[in-house]
């Protein structure tokens, strides 16, 4: 063979060799994502810190080290499996000292109750080389699941503290119940009262005054990491300003009683301290729940209802009369689940028809909440002002589209049997 070609054959030898390496690296890492490793610092390349892992390189990334930390060559740390890809010039193994799993996979090292499954680490939240929270339970009624993981004289909780540059760890217990696990969340601030919104995914907590920037943390930490860990929005408010708030809304459900009831103070006053909190409830309760009011007897109960729903009927009247000017059709207007104030709500915004409710989307009628960059934000409804749920907002929209022949009413029971099947699956599942 010639010079040239046995050049040709070595450079493809080489390559393969090199692809082979390769293959053999991606291989033997892929599946130790989610693990700690022991690396060799190699060099450090903008900010980006190259490590050795005997064979072949990974990259600990300038946002993946714990901030103050500096590295030399030759310097032994651990880091977590992050990511393993597979690229054109060869696997690349992403590296992390910041991300929450690091430092759960660290307590299961020094925590042999984790390793045995007796504790599970059910959520963490870290301020990498700050501050971090971390929700434990036990399995064992016998076990308590923050003592084991502090240790003897807080000897397991300290090497884990060691490892991640001095960051203070609180250990949480964790509970089902999502208000008293963000109570203990919000440790070590004393939570007054918890009021929780599921459908908007938000939190309210009130606090004493003197707690509340303890609850709160030096630049807003500690109820962020609270934030994270229990996955909800926390609003903190203080004692004071909750009671001004519910003093406003005791005002102003009054004040809508008092004008259009025709009652005095003191009467209206007497319906909100009963828990009526609009006309509706006043003129379409059972009676009785009106005459366990001081001074009510069925003829005052009478004439209130009779009052609410006169009121009633008349806004409903000048609604739909509004409706009307506005070009809605009937088929929106005599459609079912409709009143005429949701009706003109409607048209305001464009929906004269019924064609066009059917367009519409259930979150464009009830609402919803949408997360952007990992911040949620809300979307106003068009009949969110009513109380429509999203489960209301989708029948109605089914239906109408039924009633318009878009939809085979058959297809929708088979799809409702169907998900009633999933779910009675699934529930003997769990069962079992």
């Amino acid at each position: 063979m010639g010079r040239i070609a046995a050049q040709s054959a070595k450079q493809v030898i080489l390559q393969k060799v090199r692809e082979a390496e390769r293959d053999k690296q991606f291989e033997e890492y892929k599946d130790k994502t989610g693990t700690i490793i022991n690396v060799l610092v190699k060099r450090e390349e903008y900010g980006n810190v190259i490590v050795d892992l005997n064979p072949g390189e990974g990259v600990l990334r300038r946002n993946e080290k714990i901030g103050r930390e500096s590295y030399r060559p030759n310097d032994r740390i651990r880091c977590f499996i992050k990511d393993v890809r597979r690229e054109q010039r060869g696997p690349q193994i992403f590296l992390s000292r910041t991300a929450p799993e690091f430092m759960a996979e660290l307590f299961k090292m020094e925590v042999p109750e984790i390793y045995d499954g007796i504790i599970d680490i059910k959520a963490v939240a870290r301020d990498p080389g700050s501050r971090a929270k971390i929700a434990v339970i036990s399995y064992d009624n016998s076990i308590d699941p923050v003592g084991a993981c502090v240790g003897m004289r807080g000897s397991r909780v300290q090497a884990v503290v060691n490892e991640l540059q001095g960051e203070k760890i609180d250990i949480i217990p964790w509970n089902e119940d999502q208000p008293t696990f963000l109570v203990n969340a919000l440790q070590p601030a004393e939570v007054s009262k918890v009021v929780l919104d599921e459908e908007a995914g938000k939190i309210e907590v009130v606090v004493p005054e003197e707690q509340l920037s303890l609850a709160i943390g030096r630049r807003g930490q500690n109820v962020r990491l609270a934030s994270q860990l229990t996955n909800l929005d926390i609003d903190i408010v203080t004692e004071a300003e909750e009671s001004a708030r519910r003093q406003a809304e005791f005002e102003l459900r009054t004040k809508l009683f008092m004008d259009t009831l025709d009652l005095d103070e003191f009467f209206a006053q007497l319906l909100v301290a009963e828990g009526f909190t609009n006309l509706e409830e006043v003129a379409y309760v059972e009676v009785d729940e009106l005459l366990v009011i001081d001074g009510v007897d069925e003829a005052t109960a009478s004439e209130l209802q009779a009052r609410a729903k006169d009121y009633l009927e008349a806004q409903a009247a000048k609604a739909l009369a509004a409706a009307r000017e506005l070009g809605a059709e009937d088929s929106l207007i005599e459609f079912e689940g409709l009143s005429p104030q949701m009706v003109e709500a409607l048209v305001k915004d464009g929906v004269k028809t019924l064609e066009d409710f059917a367009t519409c989307a259930d979150w464009e009628l009830a609402g919803g909440w949408t997360t952007d960059n990992g911040e949620r934000i809300k979307d106003d409804g068009l009949l969110e002002p009513f109380d429509v749920s999203l489960e209301e907002a989708q029948h109605m929209v089914m239906t109408a589209r039924v009633l318009l022949g878009w939809v085979d009413p058959s297809e929708l029971e088979a799809a409702a049997e169907g998900e009633d099947d999933g779910t009675a699956e699934l529930e003997e599942a769990e069962a079992e």
